[in-house]
């Protein structure tokens, strides 16, 4: 599988700007279905950046367009937010314990 570098921006039509995250319509949707994402491996690290406007995620997948489809069904896809990019990401340094 590869590794992705993927910018989202908290921008969509329905992203209430000052509301806290976890009070935007429709969280607790988005929150569950990005919990599967991590359980199922699909998202390694992820999180808003310093600006609260972007967040990012490292995903593994075998292509871009599958990083594209799945977070597509994700609830809050274009609606609260909405993918900026989706960069190949060649790792050289990795500290993670391989099982």
């Amino acid at each position: 599988m590869a590794i992705f570098h993927v910018v989202v921006h908290r921008s969509g039509s329905d992203w209430k700007q000052g509301v806290p995250l976890e009070e935007q319509s429709g969280w607790e949707a988005h929150a569950e279905f990005m919990d599967g994402l991590v359980d199922q491996g699909f998202i390694v690290l992820g999180g808003p950046l310093s600006d609260e406007f972007r967040v990012v995620h490292v995903v593994e997948a075998a292509s871009e367009q599958d990083v594209r489809s799945t977070l597509a069904r994700d609830p809050w896809s274009e609606t609260h937010l909405q993918i900026a990019a989706v960069e190949p990401w060649t790792l050289r340094l990795d500290a993670r314990q391989t099982a």
